[in-house]
């Protein structure tokens, strides 16, 4: 049996005593809850029968045990009903006696609570006795409530440590391959220039080796991204203009001409604090988010404007849109529309906005088969 198999088995046995234990904890608290209510039951019938005897009493009636058993009801409500009136009452508010239809309402509430004691004291002639649950009776009946509810939040506690103990193990295993990665790819790069060196020194057209450089500058960014998951990257002074636009232009490039690419952008340089590598591939990642929700055909906008405090950066579509309900969980990982897709992207492109750049990135506004606006607002530098 391997480990993970070991693993699983020994958390169903934790489960399945837990639930045992849970199971048996109910099952007391019931079981004490059924002794209290005929014990108390069994009060009552006392109480009835000392009523009783007060009823019939005559001179050489022993009166002290039946009054000590009445006046030792100190918890217990009690109604004493002859011909439909209320004739006694025992434990119950004032304020319900104060007017007849409270007083009716309560004694409907004592019906439910408890069956009544019909006290004959003469033939033909009875009295009912109604009575409710005590407080230590209505304490026991909320307890099994009351420990659903803390078991169901220790189960929610250790749902959640689980799961983030499983995201921290899942983020450190995606860091590890993402640093294997480039590390991978690293020699076979360094071969191409090599191999590019050379084909300079051939009768080669030189913009057929100027592309080929671009790409090999292309892959060492790849490369050089990759290295930089799961560690704290270096913000630099940049101008968030030329850098966005730089990205920009170079996807446009790389595209079909299907697909119509333009930008709005103020003229002056904006600075701020950013990783051009990690800046880089969130442009990327909303670029070609932005042409598979179009299927590599339409429009395509990206917009650079600013404020006192802060520089956004709106990339606009015109695709098939998305949904209200999926504004949030389009960036949770592994949420894709695609049939091919990893659901990574926007997930990747979120992390690196918030948490390694400070910033913020949502769906600005989308209408299905109209397309999509994803908005990035990053800090700018203070003067």
């Amino acid at each position: 049996m391997s480990f993970s198999e070991r693993r699983n088995t020994t958390r169903w046995i934790i489960i399945t005593i837990s639930f045992l234990i849970i199971s048996l904890i109910l099952w007391n608290t019931y079981t004490f809850f059924q002794i209290f209510k005929n014990e108390e039951r069994l009060k009552m019938n006392l109480w009835a029968n000392a009523q009783k005897t007060l009823v019939n009493a005559d001179e050489n009636t022993d009166l002290d045990l039946p009054l000590e058993i009445i006046n030792n009801n100190t918890s217990v409500p009690v109604m004493l009903i002859m011909y439909d009136k209320v004739i006694s009452s025992v434990n119950v508010p004032e304020e319900v006696l104060q007017n007849n239809e409270s007083t009716l309402s309560y004694l409907k509430n004592l019906k439910n609570e408890n069956e009544p004691i019909v006290i004959e004291y003469a033939p033909g002639k009875h009295q009912e006795l109604y009575y409710g649950n005590s407080a230590l009776i209505n304490k026991l009946k909320y307890y099994p409530i009351a420990l659903l509810l803390i078991i169901f939040l220790f189960g929610a506690l250790i749902y959640n440590f689980y799961r983030s103990t499983k995201m921290a193990t899942q983020n450190k295993l995606w860091a590890g391959m993402a640093k294997e990665t480039a590390h991978q790819i690293g020699t076979p790069l360094s071969s191409l220039i090599g191999w590019v060196e050379i084909l300079k020194t051939e009768e080669i057209d030189s913009s057929i080796t100027f592309e080929i450089e671009k790409d090999i500058e292309r892959l060492q960014t790849i490369t050089d991204r990759f290295s930089k998951i799961g560690s704290v990257p270096v913000l630099e002074e940049r101008d968030i203009v030329t850098e966005t636009l730089n990205t920009y232009q170079y996807l446009q490039s790389r595209f079909s001409k299907q697909v119509t690419f333009s930008y709005r952008t103020p003229q002056q340089s904006i600075p701020a604090m950013i990783n051009p590598t990690l800046h880089s591939w969130t442009i990327e990642n909303l670029v070609k988010n932005a042409i598979d929700a179009m299927k590599g055909k339409g429009t395509l906008d990206l917009q650079i404007e600013e404020d006192a405090h802060h520089v956004k950066i709106n990339v606009k579509d015109s695709g098939t849109g998305i949904s209200k309900k999926q504004f949030k969980t389009i960036f949770e990982p592994g949420f894709t529309t695609k049939k091919r897709g990893w659901g990574l992207g926007l997930s990747l492109t979120k992390r690196i906005v918030e948490e390694y750049h400070n910033g913020k990135i949502k769906v600005l506004q989308s209408e299905i088969g109209k397309g999509t606006t994803f908005q990035i607002s990053l800090n700018k530098k203070a003067p």
